[in-house]
C-alpha cells in the first residue's frame, strides 16, 4: 500500500478526530474499521477498569473500553453524541467509547509535533501533537496504548 505524499515530498496522515471530554485526539484512519452510535454494552464481571462491556458486532463480541479512562480522564458520560470507534488493533477489535467523533483529516506528517518533555510519562500513548486552527489534537498510537499485556487481561488473543 502507498502512502499519499504532498508535492513536497511530505507524508500525508489520514486521520480521525474526537473528543474526550474538554480534549481533541486522533488516530490514522487506518485502525478504524467503523464508527457506531452509542448502544448499550453488557458488563463483564471483574473486566479491568477500564472495560465498560461488552458488545455483539454482527455475531462476533467485542470489548467496549471507556478511552477517557484509558488515558486517566474521568468516565465518560453517555449522550447520544456519544460514539463507539472500532478498532482493529493487531487483530483484535475493539470498540472506543469517545464523547463525539469531530472530523476526518489528511494533514503533511510535518504538521505532528513532538510532545513536549514535560510531559513526562503521559505522552506514551501519543506519537505527537497536531496544532490545527481550533485547538491542539494529541495523535494516539493505539498499538502502544492496547499491548498484548491487555489482551491477555481481557482473556481474548490477537
Amino acid at each position: 500500500m502507498s502512502v499519499p505524499q504532498t508535492t513536497t515530498g511530505d507524508e500525508l496522515l489520514e486521520i480521525i478526530a474526537f473528543r474526550l471530554h474538554a480534549q481533541e485526539f486522533c488516530v490514522r484512519t487506518t485502525s478504524i474499521r467503523e464508527i457506531r452510535g452509542w448502544a448499550p454494552v453488557t458488563p463483564l464481571p471483574h473486566a479491568p477498569y477500564d472495560v465498560i462491556g461488552v458488545m455483539n458486532l454482527r455475531g462476533t463480541v467485542i470489548p467496549i473500553v471507556d478511552l477517557a479512562v484509558k488515558l486517566g480522564m474521568p468516565n465518560t458520560e453517555v449522550n447520544e453524541r456519544s460514539a463507539i470507534v472500532v478498532t482493529d488493533i493487531k487483530g483484535m477489535t475493539v470498540g472506543l467509547l469517545v464523547d463525539r467523533v469531530s472530523d476526518i483529516m489528511t494533514i503533511p506528517s510535518s504538521r505532528l509535533q513532538p510532545v513536549p518533555m514535560a510531559a513526562g510519562s503521559s505522552s506514551a500513548f501519543s506519537d505527537g501533537i497536531i496544532a490545527h486552527d481550533s485547538g491542539m489534537i494529541c495523535f494516539l498510537n493505539l498499538e502502544r496504548m492496547f499491548a498484548l499485556d491487555d489482551a491477555d487481561d481481557w482473556g481474548m488473543v490477537a
